[in-house]
């Protein structure tokens, strides 16, 4: 089933962006939406990777707290957002050349790249098959795919399937346990700010990036990576342990470490508190 559908119960009216993209389907070697808000002429674009079955709908309020002269752009994967429907699996590799082909058409030579947890994956991806055109990398509340420190056997239960972004009643049922940070006091808060998107995740599409990341690994490939890169990471993240954010920030030639009170979703519950951080790092000469 690869139809996007109503959320099984209704969550909260979606919010109205203070700062709105121009969004668009593009052909970047296949149709996807692509966002781009423009910002001052010459200054680094950031690209914006979200996690398994989240739209770019995510970076909202992130969004809201960037410097409003910084040009972004994030890609829906295929089945979320207005993305047409996957046909087939893809692979990692696919998908930062998609990202690649998005920045070529909107005029950009480099840009910087962040991610959170599934499109952390994918932004360390793209700092390796582009050294010339990734400038830095922000790597929030991910890992090094299958050679990482796992989660405990529940929590990997839990995000082997997309239930928690198709039921809402389920997803404030365990977003404590599953998010962990601010979460554990307001899982209802969390999980509308996370499922402000009125459609359902598409099995179809939740599972194939599952897929893509399933067979991935960056942990022999990360000193390779030239970009100054800092890693952000909660110091209650039940599905990204801490230490895998210690493992990757050693092995980055260039890596930072900066571990934040909260949990998988800080970057948005907590986006105004993790906005500085970014912002600074990315402005650093």
């Amino acid at each position: 089933m690869t139809a996007t559908h109503p959320l099984d119960a209704a969550g909260p009216a979606p919010r109205e962006p203070l700062r709105k993209a121009r969004t668009e389907i593009l052909d970047v070697g296949r149709p996807l939406e692509v966002s781009h808000w423009p910002g001052a002429p010459g200054r680094m674009p950031l690209l914006l990777c979200s996690g398994i079955g989240t739209s770019s709908s995510l970076f909202d309020l992130l969004v809201e707290h960037l410097d409003p002269e910084r040009p972004l752009i994030a890609v829906n994967p295929p089945g979320l957002g207005t993305s047409p429907p996957p046909k087939a699996p893809y692979i990692m590799h696919t998908m930062a050349r998609c990202l690649r082909l998005a920045v070529d058409r909107l005029g950009y030579d480099r840009t910087d790249v962040l991610g959170i947890s599934w499109g952390g994956a994918l932004a360390q991806q793209f700092a390796f098959q582009n050294p010339r055109r990734c400038h830095r990398a922000v790597l929030v509340a991910t890992a090094t795919g299958w050679m990482c420190v796992p989660p405990n056997p529940r929590t990997l239960a839990r995000m082997a399937t997309p239930r928690r972004h198709r039921n809402p009643a389920y997803a404030k049922r365990i977003a404590g346990e599953l998010y962990g940070g601010s979460a554990r006091q307001d899982p209802a808060g969390t999980v509308d700010m996370l499922h402000s998107a009125p459609s359902a995740t598409p099995v179809r599409s939740y599972l194939y990036q599952l897929g893509a990341g399933t067979g991935w690994a960056s942990l022999p490939a990360l000193r390779m990576v030239r970009q100054p890169t800092l890693v952000l990471a909660g110091d209650d993240d039940p599905i990204i342990p801490t230490a895998n954010a210690r493992l990757m920030s050693a092995a980055l030639p260039h890596g930072r470490l900066h571990i934040y009170r909260g949990g998988h979703l800080a970057l948005l519950t907590e986006a105004a508190e993790l906005a500085p951080v970014i912002e600074n790092f990315l402005d650093e000469r």
